[in-house]
Formats: C-alpha cells, sequence, structure tokens
C-alpha cells in the first residue's frame, strides 16, 4: 500500500489507486457540484475570490498535465479520454476494443469511478493492464490522479492508453489530464439534444461516437439531427455512429484510434 495515494495490488491482478475524499488534490471547494471556468462563475457577493479559487485550480492542473503529457510523449504512450454521462457504454466499448486490438498494438486502461472496482474488474478480464482511480465523491478525474495512475500501471513505451473519465458531462471535460485527445460518447437513448445541453463537453471533444445504434430502430433519436447539434459548438468535430454490443462501426473507430500517434 502507498502512504501517499494509497494505491494497492488486489488480488486477481487489478491494480487500484484508492483516492478518498481526504487523500483527494485540494480543489479548493466541496464535492460534488458542476465545476465552471472562472469567466463562467457569476455570483453576488464573494465573486473576485471564487473566480481566484478557479484559476488556481485549473492553472496547478493545467501544469500537472502538461508533465503527464511530456511523460507520456518521452515514452510513446498515447492517452485518450473517454468522456460521457453514466450508462452510454464506456466500459462495453472498452471491452471490444481491447479483445479487438489485442496483438496490433500494446493497450492500457484507466478506469475512473467513484467507488468500487467493477469496471476495472471487466476489463481485467481481457487479460488487460489496467488501474482502477476510486475519486469517492469526487466529480472527476484530475492531473493528479492521473499521475498517480500512471505511476501504478507503468504502462509499455508505445502503449495506447486508454482512460474512462468518471460518467459525467460537465466537469471532466474542464481538467486536462495530459490526454492526446477526448472522445465523447452518447448513447442512443440519451436524446438528440445533449451537445446543446452540455456544450462545453462537446466542444472539448476531437471525437464523438454516438453509441447504441442497434436500438435506434426502438427509440426516438436523430443521428443526423445530434451530429449537428454537436457541430454547431464543434465545427470540426469528426462524428463515429457505433455499436460496441454488434460491433457495427468499429472498424472507423479502431481506424482513428491508429492515427493517434
Amino acid at each position: 500500500m502507498c502512504g501517499t495515494c494509497g494505491c494497492a495490488e488486489e488480488s486477481g491482478g487489478t491494480r487500484v489507486v484508492m483516492l478518498r475524499e481526504e487523500d483527494a488534490p485540494d480543489h479548493g471547494h466541496p464535492h460534488p457540484h458542476p465545476h465552471a471556468r472562472p469567466h463562467e462563475r457569476r455570483q453576488p457577493g464573494g465573486a473576485g475570490e471564487t473566480v481566484a479559487i478557479e484559476q488556481k485550480v485549473l492553472a496547478k492542473n493545467d501544469l500537472l498535465a502538461e508533465r503527464n503529457r511530456t511523460w507520456m510523449t518521452d515514452r510513446g504512450v498515447v492517452a485518450v479520454n473517454m468522456m460521457s454521462s453514466p450508462g452510454a457504454g464506456k466500459t462495453t466499448l472498452l471491452e471490444r476494443t481491447v479483445t479487438d486490438l489485442g496483438g496490433r498494438r500494446p493497450v492500457a486502461v484507466i478506469e475512473g469511478d467513484q467507488e468500487t472496482r467493477l469496471d476495472a474488474d471487466r476489463i481485467r478480464r481481457t487479460g488487460c493492464a489496467v488501474v482502477q482511480v476510486n475519486t469517492g465523491a469526487g466529480c472527476h478525474l484530475d492531473a493528479e490522479m492521473m499521475r498517480d495512475a500512471l505511476t501504478a500501471l507503468s504502462p509499455a513505451e508505445g502503449s495506447l492508453l486508454m482512460v474512462e473519465n468518471v460518467g459525467n458531462l460537465v466537469c471532466p471535460a474542464l481538467f486536462d489530464l495530459g490526454e492526446r485527445s477526448k472522445v465523447v460518447i452518447i448513447s442512443v437513448t440519451e436524446g438528440t439534444d445533449k451537445p446543446l445541453k452540455y456544450p462545453y463537453m462537446f466542444a472539448a471533444a476531437d471525437l464523438i461516437l454516438i453509441n447504441k445504434s442497434d436500438l435506434l430502430p426502438h427509440v426516438d433519436f436523430d443521428v443526423e439531427q445530434c451530429a449537428r447539434h454537436a457541430r454547431s459548438v464543434n465545427p470540426d468535430v469528426r462524428v463515429l455512429t457505433v455499436s460496441a454490443t454488434t460491433g457495427e462501426g468499429l472498424g472507423h473507430w479502431y481506424d482513428w484510434l491508429a492515427e493517434q500517434r
């Protein structure tokens, strides 16, 4: 057990970074609540102090993220930060991706959740190296958690590192981890208007995956309209429609991953 971050190697091979609330990096404010960029927070009374705190928190995170990015670049590790609301299918997509890409390229996974190591156990059964980060009341991963996870995982040189962020369509987009790319997953069961309701998340994305396409005949979801909404906040974003269950569209997803070097 590590005395600073609480990382441990659990039985069965799953590595866990247990970041309890008292161990987590000091954000200067309680959790959970949606974070905001400094210029977006306008509160009567004490607003200047709030802005200063937010700027300090994000500046510290960005510095650590750059150190993570340098560490990974020096080792040829390419990190992809996968973000979505809960239940969009991130873990299922990761299981399928790790299995299908086996042998093509070393793959490692960082799993972020508030509690449990259930998702890490699922990934571990594929034979992939995995670390679970438990954030407690925290609503996102940040660069310091990423650094601790990298230390515990020690991905091989040239690895593709998949990071499953905490399920949340607000906070994860605001915290750079040092990743190469950001991917947002939306499922067809969530509603066509999600890019308009959570614009910062979709504006931050390098790629948007519309998942669970196998359910399209059974739900009211307009793929083209959702893509238009996404491009209204992020004109250059790429949008792919996939099904992690049936495999539909995954070839294009794997082609995109192969481009991340």
